[in-house]
């Protein structure tokens, strides 16, 4: 009879567990349209794959009362599970215990399940939900914080780390997602900021929301912090498991293949038509990425941040390829600090994790002006060059129309080690656009002729002399720069030849303890 009861408090203490702060608090957490950190957990992973660590933890804290009010699992929900059958470790912050706030045990909670991630090399996902460090703690909730972060940047380039913001993350929770890989925000319910409304209102008298100061609009299109905006949390655990699929478990293994029905061989002529006949139109890089990736998907990151670049995942022949295009839909598809710093870190990305990366140019340079000199252009341009430069992953580079300058430069040229470097017959690769490239060699001459319509005749006749020179591949070509001019319709069959061709690609950067990014 001792041992059946036994059995029963077992299985009514993990009945409590899993109540957390309370029926009341579930259903305040209900009320604002946001999940429990079990059901989300439950959404996340595979049916019946969660196994729980911890359960049974409870807090230490026996300052303000503390000590009085303890609840199971001490506010947050750690341990272990699948998607699509690849193991994952998880945590997720409980808001209806102390507001999800961080305490010594929460943290070696967290910190435990991210050494055994590390120990089996597993991707770790973060699910924050949390009103920020449990003041009655005092310094033993900070340096819980620190053990997290610390163990942030030791996982970086080892295992793919995912944070998903799904409530507030505010003061010194906000670094742990800014030191994982990717970081989502739900509308309206999450909000990132290193210090709220009121402090801002209190030292610089800025009134200012919480939504305008940390919401997920600002931090997924101005600030570029937020990598995914979603309309709500489910569909953001949908996109997490998207995620996943196009990554590998560690840097010591490949992205899994997926079977594909989409011909190798499949043509579309809508990219013979695709580029405008006036080089100064613009047309939408995303047709082009859609009409040569594997059936047509394409997972883009940082959509609504820097728009004139675009980064994200897609298939070719089943095998995942980070992708990188300028976007001459907006701002022409010029390189200025945000585009240039966004497409750094991607490729960065892709190379810790064995993913090769494609690149379509079409950039007509960088954003001229002393606003883009103030921020640092110089050395968010560097980043990317540097980014490509390091890459050891297979590199194919694919130039649609412009490549000027130095940009031409950056965008994973022949000399950043581009291990195929083609072009499209439409390609433009010079050291500037013709109009402005004959006011530097013409300039005398132009400011010599006094009748307007004979300057107009010359400055035509030479901008037609230096397009007919520059504004086609051939001359790179010449040169063994562009290893090849392809036709636009067959660019998914060169692609993925490329890359086949590059499976067994072997480059090592010279021995150092790391390197000195410009950042």
């Amino acid at each position: 009879m001792e041992n059946k009861q036994k059995v029963k408090n077992l299985i009514d203490l993990r009945a409590q567990a899993k109540l957390g702060g309370g029926e009341k608090r579930i259903a305040s957490q209900h009320a604002k349209g946001k999940f429990t950190a079990h059901e989300r957990i439950e959404i996340l992973l595979d049916e019946g794959s969660f196994e729980e660590l911890d359960m049974f933890v409870t807090h230490r804290c026996n300052n303000f009362g503390l000590e009085k009010e303890k609840y199971l699992g001490d506010g947050v929900i750690t341990g272990h599970g699948t998607i699509d059958g690849r193991t994952v470790y998880v945590f997720a912050q409980d808001f209806t215990v102390f507001g999800g706030s961080l305490s010594e045990t929460m943290a070696l909670k967290i910190c435990k399940v991210m050494d055994m991630a590390m120990k089996m090399g597993c991707p770790v996902i973060g699910i924050n939900d949390s009103g920020g460090a449990r003041i009655q703690e005092g310094v033993t909730s900070l340096a819980g914080y620190a053990e997290i972060f610390e163990r942030n940047i030791l996982a970086s380039g080892v295992i793919p780390q995912i944070s998903a913001i799904f409530g507030p993350c505010a003061g010194g929770a906000v670094y742990s997602p800014a030191l994982t890989d990717f970081v989502l925000m739900t509308e309206q319910n999450s909000y990132m900021f290193v210090t709220g409304p009121k402090v801002v209102k209190l030292v610089t008298g800025e009134d200012i929301s919480t939504e305008d100061l940390g919401g997920a609009d600002v931090h997924a299109g101005k600030s570029g912090v937020s990598h995914f905006k979603v309309e709500n949390e489910e569909e953001g655990m949908m996109l997490i498991r998207k995620l996943l699929s196009y990554l590998p478990q560690n840097n010591l293994e490949e992205a899994p293949i997926y079977d594909t029905k989409d011909p190798i061989d499949r043509l579309d002529d809508v990219l013979n038509t695709m580029i405008p006949d006036n080089p100064n139109l613009p047309y939408d890089m995303k047709n082009v990425i859609h009409a040569i990736a594997d059936n047509g998907e394409f997972l883009e990151v940082h959509r609504n941040y820097a728009r004139n670049i675009i980064v994200g995942f897609a298939r070719f022949n089943g095998a995942s390829t980070g992708i990188v295009a300028n976007q001459p839909n907006f701002l022409a598809g010029v390189l200025d600090c945000d585009a240039s710093r966004k497409a750094a870190r991607f490729v960065r990305f892709c190379d810790a994790f064995n993913i090769p990366v494609l690149t379509l140019v079409d950039v007509p340079g960088f954003l001229p002006g002393s606003g883009q000199e103030y921020s640092g252009i110089i050395i968010q341009g560097a980043k990317l060059m540097f980014a490509y430069g390091e890459a050891t992953v297979p590199k194919v580079t694919v130039t649609l129309r412009k490549s000027y300058g130095g940009a031409h430069d950056v965008m994973s040229c022949k000399q950043l080690r581009g291990d195929f470097n083609y072009a499209w017959p439409t390609a433009e690769i010079a050291v500037m656009g013709a109009a402005g490239a004959i006011e530097v060699l013409e300039g005398r001459a132009i400011a010599a002729i006094t009748d307007p319509e004979e300057k107009a005749k010359f400055i035509a006749e030479k901008v037609g002399e230096y397009n007919q020179k520059f504004a086609n591949p051939y001359q790179a070509a010449s040169y063994g720069y562009i290893d090849d001019v392809i036709e636009p319709r067959n660019t998914r069959f060169r692609i993925i030849r490329a890359f086949q061709a590059l499976q067994t690609k072997k480059v090592v950067n010279p021995l150092r303890k790391h390197c000195n990014i410009p950042l």
